[in-house]
């Protein structure tokens, strides 16, 4: 998630969601291939927070193609209000909210242009806290339709096309859930006909077309979003006080390992790979690595050299990178070993493609990088924001999409 003091549908693969234009049909006449496949790649690469699969790469390829020592160049910039939420990128339009006066507007924008395609606001405080204020979670966009989730626990569905209101619901005030300190934060994820939001102590679920509730609980909420596992058939709720694996279809509880941090601040997405299952938090908590593929999580290794503020890291080739609070950090992922730190970006925050680092600095520096153990060496460094930037960026059909706190929005042309 991108709540200040931590987030956005499930999806396996680009290709298995993937739509062909009209028309288009797959074929196996070979010089045909490359032309019919080529809007696969286009379909929705990013269209929740930290991108199709939630772990913060981008499944594009060559979504790099074009980056120069230069740097990228700015293609269009828009203003969309005070908040920290990301970037949503499906069909051609762009997803992303804000807070101007008194209201939680979510902007679609053309993402060729920047020009607004339509707006849709929800009465909200700006509600600062140690922070600008403003909405923390992401919109999700799925089969058709984006979705919300409020700070004050106010989730809704919209038309992605033309954002007309198909349902909206007071979720935390219907069902006596508790609102986190900072509010709600984690971004809906869809499966199917099934919205699950971080809502209680073990998550919320609800019919994605009606917003009925399925199931519920009301506990001490978690800041980051529900990360699907097996097929979707489970997700793991990082909630206030412990990671909860849940099945879907009823919300039972498979296990829970508790996870007390300062605030109850568990913020950061967790990271999945080869049944295991990677943990971090700020404070001056830490991370660790368990073992998921038992009845009950087994703790591998644990450190403090990984400590995730609100800006989950990403695991590339068997390492980790990501921000231990103001420093940016490789660690081993098998056994937590340090490889090199880089100081000097504040509390910024990151994404990969193409198996390269998008770093973007809490003062709006975009640092290109190969994602090596060996150590970081830049590509490129530009100034695309200023101000505070707490946000993690978004990428799709070649372009990177920031924003800063006070709500400037800027798009970069990288292919």
């Amino acid at each position: 998630m991108q709540h200040p003091p931590g987030s956005a549908g499930f999806s396996l693969h680009a290709f298995s969601t993937a739509r062909l234009a009209p028309g288009l049909r797959l074929t196996a006449l070979p010089g045909l291939l490359l032309a019919v496949l080529a809007p696969v790649w286009s379909a929705d690469p990013w269209p929740q927070f930290r991108g199709i699969n939630r772990d913060g790469i981008s499944v594009e390829k060559d979504a790099l193609a074009g980056l120069t020592a230069a740097g990228p160049k700015e293609l269009w910039k828009a203003s969309i209000g005070t908040g920290f939420t990301s970037i949503a990128v499906a069909d051609g339009r762009v997803y992303a909210s804000g807070n101007s006066n008194d209201q939680d507007v979510l902007h679609c924008l053309a993402a060729d242009s920047g020009k607004t395609q339509w707006t849709y606001a929800l009465p909200a405080k700006l509600d600062p806290k140690m922070y600008e204020g403003g909405p923390n979670a992401t919109p999700t966009v799925a089969d058709g339709a984006v979705y919300l989730f409020s700070k004050a626990g106010v989730a809704a569905r919209l038309d992605a096309v033309t954002g007309k209101e198909q349902w909206k619901k007071e979720l935390a005030k219907d069902l006596g859930a508790a609102i986190p300190k900072w509010g709600f934060s984690g971004s809906p994820t869809v499966i199917g006909d099934r919205l699950f939001l971080n809502l209680g102590d073990q998550g919320t679920c609800l019919n994605a077309a009606t917003g009925a509730v399925v199931w519920k609980s009301v506990g001490a909420a978690g800041y980051s979003s529900p990360v699907p596992i097996d097929a979707g058939k489970r997700l793991l709720v990082f909630a206030g006080l412990a990671l909860v694996l849940v099945e879907a279809a009823d919300g039972r509880v498979v296990w829970k390992q508790d996870w007390q941090t300062r605030h109850e601040v568990n913020s950061a997405e967790p990271l999945i790979a080869d049944g295991k299952v990677f943990l971090s938090t700020g404070y001056n908590f830490g991370c660790a690595l368990f073992d998921i593929a038992g009845a009950t999580p087994k703790e591998l290794w644990r450190s403090q050299a990984m400590r995730n503020h609100f800006n989950g890291s990403v695991l590339i080739a068997g390492h980790l990178y990501g921000f231990d609070d103001t420093t940016l950090k490789c660690l081993e992922w098998a056994t937590g070993t340090e490889k090199w730190a880089k100081p000097g970006l504040g509390k910024g925050s990151l994404i990969a493609a193409d198996g390269t680092l998008i770093v973007l600095s809490d003062k709006g520096e975009l640092v290109i990088a190969p994602a090596s153990p060996a150590g970081f060496t830049e590509t490129s460094r530009t100034q695309v924001l200023t101000g505070k930037c707490w946000t993690s960026p978004a990428l799709a059909n070649g372009q990177i999409y920031c924003r800063n706190a006070k709500g400037d929005l800027v798009c970069l042309r990288v292919r």
